[in-house]
């Protein structure tokens, strides 16, 4: 989801919040309809600025104070001399407060305002005022026709505060939800705009505050942190005297037959990534490819619980999972790893194993579920996971006491302590085979460098997303391997080497 070239707030908050604070804001002095007029203008400076030519516009107005910014902008663009049609969903005469006021002044200004019907004429760009964060339940009839008709348009759509139908709070599309090109959001981040399906709904992302006492916004507590480049946690910089031996070694315990890629893929980015030393345990028949491949892992054929045990001890992290399998040979080595007192990483099958058979892990250890391995360790669907994606990582940090990644658009980072960070980076063509077990690999070398799990799982998203988004832009046909050389880079910025 591309934003705004201004830097958004890393604070996300839950709607209840950001109704608060706008309450906060009235009572601390600011008129309820001076908030409005400033929405009004920020959504309307956006949208000349996006299409200053199209001098036509069709607002979408339902009953509370999204449709008051609505009308507020509809006057906006009948002064400026534009082509104005309003539609009301609902008789504007029953509108109340602030959004009362805000019709009479379109009305003022001269705005044609009409009831909606089926078949309306729909016009230029097209203003989504109709629901705003106090939805909860599914959109229902005539709001659910007014949306199917905005995204069936094919015009360019500005949604005011978030896109109607989308749920601020989860991401989620409660029935229908308009698809816009440009959503301008005001006062406080939304966690919503962000997770689930909105990344597909929100489109281009702006923020303004509103003129907001930046005192009273930091006396709100978020629900959630956005991952940005001036926040990451970072590794420090290297004595000039380093030596490999203060910078862990890495095991990556997988690749059962068929499979032996996917430890490969942990290992290498394990260490391109900075970990001291990096180990492969994996079926036999994979070490000659795995030498040829990567001559600076130590890869070591194990068949068996006892030879892995030997690996156990020289290591300092593990990462288990990536290929492991979920027969006898995958099991018997699973065994091993949980019982090693080390911080480890759990992925793909680990994490089915661990569903199958719970158990606690090693204090300062990571899982990386996607929606469908969460689903299975919650004991609950996949499409309830992904219907609350933050509280979905939440009880999985809590149930299995480590913090946890929960993949897919708009990635999750919660710990069981109750944070949680955002990762709104990413792109489409990361929908491949393999990406998963890079991630694991890069955590696994944070870890092994001394970060906190947390910390290490933080950054660990933030490189892979960034560098499958600088990869995404050259199209289609991206391969786990590529990220590896860009998440270094992209590492080196961020916590360069030396001072």
């Amino acid at each position: 989801m591309p934003h705004s070239n201004a830097p958004l707030p890393t604070a996300l908050h839950s709607a209840a919040q950001v109704r608060d604070l706008d309450a906060r804001l009235i009572a601390a002095g600011t008129p309820g309809f001076e908030l409005m007029q400033r929405a009004a203008h920020a959504a309307w400076r956006a949208l000349r600025q996006r299409w200053p030519q199209e001098q036509v516009v069709t607002v979408l107005a339902g009953h509370g104070n999204n449709a008051g910014d609505a009308y507020l902008l509809a006057a906006l663009a009948q002064r400026a001399g534009w082509q104005v049609q309003v539609y009301a969903v609902g008789d504007p005469a029953r509108l109340s407060g602030d959004a009362a006021s805000a019709y009479a002044e379109a009305k003022t200004a001269g705005v044609n305002a009409e009831l909606w019907q089926d078949g309306a004429a729909l016009r230029g760009v097209l203003v989504d005022g109709l629901l705003g964060t106090g939805l909860t339940g599914e959109v229902r009839a005539p709001y659910a026709q007014v949306i199917a008709g905005i995204n069936a348009s094919g015009l360019p759509v500005l949604a005011l505060d978030l896109p109607s139908g989308l749920c601020a709070d989860t991401g989620v599309a409660l029935g229908a939800a308009v698809k816009a090109d440009l959503t301008v959001t005001f006062i406080g981040l939304k966690i919503g705009l962000f997770t689930g399906e909105a990344p597909a709904l929100v489109g281009h992302l702006l923020f303004d505050d509103l003129q907001a006492d930046s005192r009273l916004v930091t006396q709100t507590e978020a629900v959630a942190q956005r991952l940005a480049v001036a926040t990451l946690p970072q590794l420090p910089p290297r004595s000039p005297t380093a030596h490999k031996g203060q910078f862990g070694q890495v095991l990556v315990v997988g690749g059962d037959r068929g499979f032996g890629g996917a430890a490969l893929l942990s290992a290498e980015s394990a260490l391109r990534s900075g970990a001291g030393m990096v180990s492969l345990a994996t079926r036999p028949e994979h070490v000659p490819a795995a030498l040829v491949r990567r001559p600076e892992i130590m890869t070591a054929g194990v068949s068996s619980a006892n030879q892995l045990l030997a690996l156990t001890n020289r290591a300092t992290v593990l990462v288990v999972g990536p290929g492991l399998g979920q027969e006898a040979w995958g099991r018997s080595l699973f065994s091993v790893a949980r019982s090693a007192e080390l911080p480890q990483v759990w992925d793909a099958d680990a994490l089915n194993l661990l569903a199958a058979a719970p158990c606690a892990l090693p204090a300062g250890s990571v899982i990386t579920p996607h929606p469908g391995e969460a689903a299975r360790l919650l004991g609950i669907s996949t499409a309830q996971v992904q219907a609350d994606r933050p509280a979905a990582a939440q009880a999985l940090a809590q149930k299995y006491a480590v913090v946890t990644v929960l993949k897919g658009a708009g990635s999750l980072v919660a710990a069981p302590d109750g944070q949680l960070n955002l990762c709104d980076h990413g792109h489409p063509a990361m929908a491949g085979a393999g990406l998963g077990d890079v991630l694991a690999g890069v955590i696994g070398a944070l870890l092994a460098q001394g970060m906190p799990a947390f910390a290490a799982a933080s950054l660990g998203v933030w490189l892979h997303a960034r560098a499958g988004e600088q990869l995404g832009a050259q199209g289609r046909g991206l391969a786990a391997s590529d990220l590896i050389t860009v998440i270094r880079q992209l590492l080196q910025e961020q916590s360069p080497c030396l001072n």
